[in-house]
């Protein structure tokens, strides 16, 4: 337990009903009404990076740190440029310690007015009251009370990962895996009597494309033997993704996510392809080659999603783990993914000269540059049956954002061309909270055009419902239940 209790004058957490609705009082009230009616829709998560694993052995969470701090990015990299150690911000040997885990949430109350004026700080308010009933704003002398607090929900059945499945509403959750990955977890899920959520894979191939990378002929070789081909050549390389993206699809998979420097996709004619591939596996490929070859590769998995239906998303622009030394030590995905300039109009040009009118093929365009949305993706969604916009995502996932992200490309695209919200979250907690501020966000913007008489507010709620619902499950191919 902790050391002392919290002093009696400590400030009140408060999350206010009316957050993040318009200032403005009779936009206020129809953002409100419109809320209202989705506020209790089940959530469809299309893309994010929740283990499945959490839910196949729904043990109860170690300790209120490791599920609310060290396990989220968007926090520890708060944090660490607020100056606290990668050391003291990292799980830890196992078993970790009660005293280690302590430790690790008394700097992160601490350090509470460095998360100030983020989304995370309402992401994390929302969490804390809303889940686990906390009314004290996290600092160095409440840091005890509420770590206390949150471990004593963490040790009731109630606060185990299917329970809280279950109250959060999730009608289907798409996880992000590895194509070499036996899918097992999604197996044991799927065969479990006790189980009637849904979570379905989502193929991530990006490993086995970037053929400079080290360790790339070793992936390929896991690839092959996941497959059930030899890749020692060319087309048993290819003939190996295809064959993993149909396990993917029986087991639910709707889409196939792709993340690279640049959003370009350029085919190689087949003996280019052939000799690039083969020096690759040789460890002779230049920089330039290896680039060629991916780009190749983005070509040719839009092919594949038009042979057999997985969607395509992109999320291009994102320099990986900008820091070196912090990806040597500590490992990936510790925050210091860092936006780059990204040109999309010619990079898709001969993808989508070849694909963009192909019925049935869903290309989802994701971007870290806003500049982006009205200057080159709204015009390619106006114009090409394929291209969807996908939500603001990463640095851009916040109020700001989605209010200007509907402002850049509503006029020139509309909203049935839009991905609708994607959480893209590996902390499970964070859902719903997530989900419902882009609620609260949309219905401010549907409020706004109500009150301009741009839209009736009976045409407005039944858009809100597409948004949360229809939408997503429309563009990433969902079937979802009644809502």
């Amino acid at each position: 337990m902790g050391n002392m209790p919290a002093p009696p004058s400590a400030p009140r957490l408060f999350v206010h009903p009316d957050r993040l609705f318009p200032v403005d009082p009779s936009e206020r009230a129809i953002a409100r009404r419109l809320y209202e009616s989705v506020r209790k829709l089940s959530i469809v998560s299309p893309h994010g990076h929740v283990d499945p694993q959490l839910l196949v052995e729904n043990a109860a969470f170690a300790d209120p740190t490791s599920l609310l701090v060290t396990s989220d990015h968007y926090v520890t990299r708060l944090l660490h440029a607020a100056g606290v150690e990668f050391d003291l911000l990292c799980t830890g040997a196992a078993p970790r310690s009660e005293a280690f885990a302590r430790q690790q949430w008394r700097l992160f109350c601490a350090h509470w007015p460095a998360l100030r004026g983020t989304v995370v700080q309402h992401w994390l308010e929302c969490q804390l009251n809303e889940i686990f009933g906390v009314e004290l704003v996290p600092s160095a002398e409440t840091a005890d009370t509420l770590y206390d607090q949150v471990a004593a929900c963490l040790a009731s059945d109630e606060c185990r990962p299917r329970a809280l499945f279950d109250r959060f509403g999730i009608e289907v959750l798409a996880t992000t895996d590895d194509p070499a990955s036996d899918l097992s977890a999604h197996d044991t899920l799927a065969a479990d009597p006790g189980w009637n959520g849904r979570v379905i894979p989502a193929f991530r191939p990006d490993r086995f494309v970037e053929a400079d990378r080290p360790g790339w002929r070793d992936a390929v070789a896991e690839l092959g033997r996941a497959a059930g081909t030899d890749t020692d050549n060319y087309v048993g390389f290819v003939s190996a993704l295809e064959r993993r993206r149909q396990a993917f699809r029986e087991r639910g998979a709707t889409t196939a996510d792709h993340a690279h420097l640049d959003a370009r996709a350029e085919p190689l004619d087949t003996a280019e392809a052939v000799r690039l591939y083969s020096a690759a596996k040789r460890g002779e490929i230049s920089p330039e080659g290896a680039a060629a070859f991916r780009r190749h590769m983005i070509f040719e998995m839009a092919r594949m999603s038009c042979d057999d239906g997985l969607v395509m998303t992109l999320h291009p622009g994102v320099l990986r783990d900008h820091h070196g030394p912090t990806a040597a030590r500590y490992g990936p995905d510790r925050g210091a993914d860092i936006p780059l300039r990204c040109e999309f109009t010619e990079a898709l040009r001969p993808l989508l000269e070849r694909f963009g009118n192909h019925r049935g093929f869903h290309l989802i365009v994701f971007t870290t540059d806003e500049t982006a949305w009205s200057r080159e993706l709204a015009p390619l969604a106006s114009f090409y049956p394929a291209v969807f916009l996908g939500a603001p995502w990463w640095f851009l996932d916040s109020p700001g954002a989605m209010r200007r992200f509907r402002d850049a490309v509503t006029d020139i695209a509309g909203y049935a061309k839009t991905s609708g919200f994607v959480d893209d979250t590996r902390a499970l907690c964070s859902l719903p909270v997530r989900h419902d501020m882009a609620r609260r966000v949309e219905a401010g913007i549907l409020a706004r055009r109500v009150a301009e008489h741009r839209m009736g507010e009976d045409e407005a709620a039944d858009l809100l419902a597409d948004l949360v619902a229809l939408q997503p499950a429309a563009v990433f191919k969902l079937d979802i239940g009644d809502q």
